[in-house]
């Protein structure tokens, strides 16, 4: 079933009754706004004067709900996971952490050919040239140790954004760069989010990761797996571009339009459904890989 991404930019009491999650105005100028708990798979947590009750917390935790806190300046900078998502979560972890060094590394070659492929299907859909990238997905080898992955984002970020997107002709892909920056790190930690959700519902440790392992990074598997998908986040940049938001301000109404990446359309092993539920699918397919009963992980194609 599709979750829901709850997008909280306004002072709100947040709490529950009846496995539902009730939402109010400070003034109550408003009758509550009731929404079913099972139905929820994000809530973003914006505003500084935003209270939320310890059982509600605890409710969307019990539902497996990613909730996302901000900074002072409403960028998302935490994140609450459930503790136990899986049934044989003990079990999992165990084929994670003994999971050999050439399947991860086959699993990586896997992931970075996916991730170029569809870097080159959103240039060929906004008429870039793609054939450079094409072929850099074919030399990826096992671990990636020729580091096609760079070559590719290198071509890739210099046409997806060019004159015609930008004053600045020259775009950086950069953490703390210029805008559209800001975009694309607004939607990447949504999708990191989505990402940590569906590995931990899979019984799998975000933490311990395939390429990723930086021991300041308690996402490490996040940022490997989400890699294939980050192409949707960027095609929603575009849109937004496209819809005249030359500024590229991040303002609640384009974070709202980011936060629509989650239920967008992909393709995945022939069948279509909503990104969300594609993450899952391919975090389930990890865990199969985990555990021996294949070796390949399923990902999204644009």
């Amino acid at each position: 079933m599709l979750k829901k991404t709850l997008h909280f930019a306004n002072p709100a009491f947040i709490s529950t009754h009846l496995e539902q999650l009730v939402i109010e105005k400070p003034d109550r100028a408003e009758p509550p706004r009731t929404v079913p708990i099972e139905d929820i798979g994000v809530v973003v947590l914006e505003h500084p004067q935003i209270t939320l009750t310890h059982t509600a917390l605890s409710k969307l935790m019990e539902a497996n709900v990613a909730v996302i806190t901000s900074d002072a300046k409403y960028h998302p900078n935490g994140l609450f996971l459930v503790l136990s998502g899986h049934t044989l979560q003990s079990q999992r972890f165990q084929a994670q952490v003994e999971a050999s060094i050439p399947l991860k590394k086959q699993l990586w070659q896997q992931t970075v050919m996916a991730k170029i492929n569809n870097q080159a299907a959103l240039l060929g859909r906004n008429g870039q040239a793609s054939e450079r990238l094409l072929h850099l997905a074919t030399e990826v080898k096992s671990g990636d140790t020729s580091n096609r992955e760079a070559l590719a984002a290198a071509y890739y970020w210099r046409y997806l954004f060019d004159i015609q997107c930008l004053e600045n002709e020259n775009f950086l892909r950069e953490r703390f760069g210029d805008p559209p920056n800001n975009l694309l790190n607004y939607g990447y930690a949504i999708l990191r989010a989505i990402t940590a959700r569906a590995l931990v519902a899979s019984g799998l440790l975000p933490t311990l990761g395939i390429h990723h392992h930086s021991k300041y990074n308690a996402y490490c598997l996040a940022d490997d797996v989400m890699e294939p998908y980050r192409p949707f986040v960027d095609a929603k940049a575009l849109e937004i571009w496209r819809d005249g938001h030359s500024e590229f301000s991040l303002t609640p109404s384009i974070k709202r339009a980011l936060l629509t990446v989650a239920t967008d359309d992909v393709r995945l092993d022939g069948q279509r459904s909503p990104l969300m539920i594609a993450v899952q699918r391919t975090a389930a397919s990890l865990a199969k890989c985990f555990e021996g009963s294949t070796r390949k992980i399923l990902y999204p194609e644009m």
